[in-house]
């Protein structure tokens, strides 16, 4: 018999609340996403991002108006205001009407709009992680994982929140980039829309959620960081070329 004494049991670490995952999304990442391999719920952050959300939503209609919105997104696109131009009077007007009544009321998807996005993006990287790098993850993982990384993209709509209630004016409003985290958000309408859509592309905050993107990847699907993150930049990179070169060529 050996006289060695035994070792006491490993701790197993301690499973986090949601709301400890929601905080430690933003200052340990990588506890976040050690715990959805131990539970893959995504329902707080849907929930947290769902409301944030409408409240954007809400204040838009409040502080702009969605006919001043669906305005705005014609003066800032020089090839739909030559189409509207190209109207007579009456029908400039019922385009326009028609299309704020469509605004009006497909805006207040946000919540399924929400669970669709994250379903295409958690399947890409899913399969793009287990199957170009031998990755383990399963898609319910993956599938939380969107959700708590794409968490700091609801701050841009905290802070148009903010910035819609301290008075800004309502004719400058781009519902498609409400706040200056970005380079193409101070360029001019008259700049080329492939050049705006590219540097609008290079967000902080879109970078930051690529990086949890990244750290997720390589938790939930037991790769190296250096694969996840080829996994996930390059799938974003080639979506901004992709888009810029379609702008492009459509002019």
């Amino acid at each position: 018999m050996s006289d060695s004494p035994a070792l006491p049991p490993a701790e197993s670490t301690p499973a986090l609340s949601q709301w400890e995952r929601l905080i430690d999304t933003f200052i340990a990442p990588a506890k976040t996403f050690a715990d959805i391999r131990r539970s893959p719920s995504w329902w707080m952050p849907w929930l947290v991002a769902s409301i944030v959300g409408l409240a954007f939503v809400f204040a838009v209609g409040h502080q702009v108006g969605w006919s001043q919105v669906v305005q705005n997104a014609i003066h800032q696109n020089p090839k739909a205001m030559a189409k509207l131009q190209a109207l007579g009077p009456g029908q400039a007007d019922a385009a326009i009407q028609m299309q704020t009544k469509i605004t009006s009321m497909t805006v207040y998807f946000v919540p399924v709009g929400l669970l669709i996005v994250a379903l295409l993006g958690a399947a890409i990287l899913w399969l793009t992680v287990n199957f170009l790098f031998g990755g383990q993850a399963r898609f319910s993982e993956m599938y939380a994982v969107w959700f708590y990384a794409t968490l700091p993209l609801a701050l841009t709509s905290l802070l148009a929140i903010i910035t819609l209630f301290a008075g800004i004016d309502p004719s400058s409003f781009n519902m498609q980039n409400p706040v200056g985290t970005n380079l193409g958000f101070y360029l001019s309408s008259d700049s080329a829309p492939w050049l705006i859509n590219l540097l609008k592309s290079l967000d902080v905050l879109k970078i930051w959620t690529a990086i949890l993107l990244t750290i997720g990847c390589a938790k939930v699907g037991k790769i190296k960081i250096s694969s996840a993150a080829v996994a996930v930049f390059g799938w974003w990179i080639l979506g901004i070329l992709v888009s810029t070169g379609f702008i492009a060529i459509m002019g």
